[in-house]
């Protein structure tokens, strides 16, 4: 009975801490985003603000009266918001858990703290980039991190966390057959195991939280493959079957190219002493030429008789084809031209 009764007041004394925890609320980020905590019993000036943070039974203060405290760890990415909210840049996965927003005036402790739970999701891979390739078995693992004082289980159970895992498109992977997908809850821990294919390259996978229903958060997992791993074996002998292909048929159109151009230019050549051939023997032809001449004028003390002079022209043109079923003639042709001289009168 003493045992019940004191599993009762336990529960009851978690149950008053987690409602008094949620004034400020869960915030659910990833690693690397920005987040900001809100105070929501800020008073109208933050010089009153202090930030106090706990995690492992230990509270370290971070903002106090609206300065920001110096020599902590993570001094250069804490700010404090124009409404008194606490800014966290590039978060990580150690920045989970409590964080408490308290208003002092005149060194007095005004109302109760605004506590505020952080939690903080973190992807990462079982296997190193050398070993991510086709053909190859991975492990994606999704965690919440989140205060101890309220493990993943009472987050499950009370507030109705889940923690997805989905494709690009936003399918859930649970129900296809190539994904494994399994949930421990003491750690908040989904795992997804698969095959990796060639096509998976650049592929993304998501892990979502989501508090009854609603997005609160993700994180996402992008495939790279990277050197020789790019391809598998058969996809890379297709490869070089399409390249050698490519470059013989190149060098069949080279071939026939350079083919005909000589071709042409032995018909041009061709053609070209065919015509000079013809030509000389069309022009060739026999031209004799017989001229016969006096003096035009003869000597006064010589006797004179009438001379005629004559030049006769003979030549030989080319054959004349005359008709298909004829033979081939050979023409000659002549002219006789007269020249009488007649002396003057008294010679």
């Amino acid at each position: 009975m003493a045992d019940k009764y004191h599993m009762c007041l336990l529960g009851l004394i978690i149950l008053c801490s987690f409602l008094t925890g949620t004034r400020g609320g869960n915030v659910f980020c990833s690693s690397g985003e920005n987040v900001h905590l809100p105070c929501n019993n800020a008073l109208s000036d933050c010089t009153s603000t202090t930030w106090l943070y706990n995690r492992h039974s230990e509270t370290i203060e971070l903002i106090a009266v609206g300065e920001k405290k110096n020599g902590i760890e993570r001094h250069e990415r804490l700010s404090l918001g124009s409404n008194c909210s606490l800014n966290i840049k590039k978060v990580t996965k150690e920045d989970y858990g409590s964080y408490s927003c308290r208003q002092y005036v005149n060194g007095q402790q005004q109302d109760p703290d605004a506590r505020v739970y952080l939690h903080v999701l973190q992807v990462s891979s079982s296997s190193s980039q050398t070993e991510i390739r086709p053909g190859s078995s991975v492990t994606l693992s999704c965690r919440l991190n989140s205060y101890n004082e309220f493990p993943c289980d009472t987050l499950v159970r009370t507030e109705g966390i889940q923690l997805i895992w989905v494709n690009q498109a936003g399918v859930n992977l649970q129900t296809d057959s190539r994904y494994q997908v399994s949930f421990t809850s003491g750690q908040c821990i989904s795992t997804l195991t698969t095959t990796l294919l060639n096509e998976d390259h650049n592929r993304e996978w998501r892990c979502q939280v989501t508090q009854r229903n609603e997005l609160k958060t993700s994180a996402t997992y992008t495939v790279k493959y990277s050197g020789p791993s790019t391809t598998n074996p058969s996809e890379s002998h297709k490869q070089v079957i399409i390249i050698s292909a490519v470059a013989a048929a190149l060098a069949v159109v080279l071939v026939v190219v350079f083919w005909v151009i000589c071709k042409n230019r032995t018909d041009n050549k061709r053609r070209t002493d065919s015509y000079v051939i013809n030509d000389r023997n069309e022009d060739k032809g026999t031209y004799e030429t017989i001229n016969m001449s006096i003096p035009t004028m003869p000597n006064a003390n010589e006797q004179t008789d009438d001379v005629t002079y004559s030049e006769v022209t003979a030549s030989s043109k080319k054959q004349v084809q005359v008709d298909n079923n004829h033979s081939n003639d050979t023409v000659t042709y002549a002219a006789i031209r007269r020249t009488e001289y007649t002396p003057q009168d008294g010679l």
